[in-house]
């Protein structure tokens, strides 16, 4: 027992420099379509939770006063449906060209591996398409040491979430052809590949080039 505590104990402080030096999930892909386009299937609470594998259903609850809306998340597992509340807060127009959408939410559920958390998303047009870029951060559901594990996973869902929204952008296949379990059809040519997304944190952390709305944002 005093091993079990011990290594457990050494898991617990190695996540947690683990989790100080990561300095949050970064993720990025090239989508080849127009940035209406992507934002439409990003911005809009139905077809969000089509492509992200992170959500089963978002539900808009209410607009909020200076912008923005407050909205409803479940995510369905065997046997329970982990349930939490979010703020989105989202910028068509702005001067560099860009749009942008801040986020925070938040979740009292006891089997939810992402408690509180905070991100945004960023659209950036180029000649050869839109980059769409996400960063953020989460306090872990179930401790630093058991995050260990599970924050590669929540980056790789993430990643892999980009990938099916791509290729329906692209080429019109809908996210449902492809649910999480084709991950290990590896015969199936085209498939959604996590590895195809740059994850490669920028200078100063995942949240260094947030949006000045996710400063701003109020608690969820």
């Amino acid at each position: 027992m005093a091993t079990i505590v011990g290594i457990l104990t050494i898991v617990s402080a190695v996540g947690g420099c683990s989790m100080a030096s990561a300095q949050g999930l970064y993720v990025e892909v090239l989508i080849r379509a127009d940035i209406e386009a992507v934002w439409q299937a990003t911005q809009d609470t139905e077809q969000h939770p089509r492509w992200d594998a992170r959500f089963s259903r978002i539900t808009r609850i209410a607009d909020l006063v200076g912008g923005g809306y407050r909205f409803r998340y479940e995510r369905r597992l065997p046997g329970h449906v982990i349930v939490g509340t979010g703020i989105s807060l989202g910028e068509k127009l702005r001067a560099d060209g860009t749009r942008t959408s801040a986020l925070r939410f938040d979740t009292d559920d006891r089997l939810s591996p992402l408690r509180s958390g905070r991100g945004y998303w960023r659209y950036v047009s180029t000649p050869e398409g839109v980059r769409f870029i996400t960063g953020y951060d989460y306090t872990p559901g179930f401790g630093r040491g058991v995050d260990v594990i599970l924050r590669p996973i929540v980056l790789w869902l993430t990643a892999w979430s980009f990938d099916r929204l791509r290729i329906w952008l692209e080429e019109g296949v809908p996210p449902e052809s492809w649910p999480p379990v084709t991950v290990i059809a590896f015969w199936k040519r085209g498939r959604p590949k996590a590895s195809r997304c740059v994850t490669r944190l920028p200078v100063g952390g995942a949240l260094a080039n947030a949006p000045r709305t996710l400063t701003d944002l109020e608690a969820p």
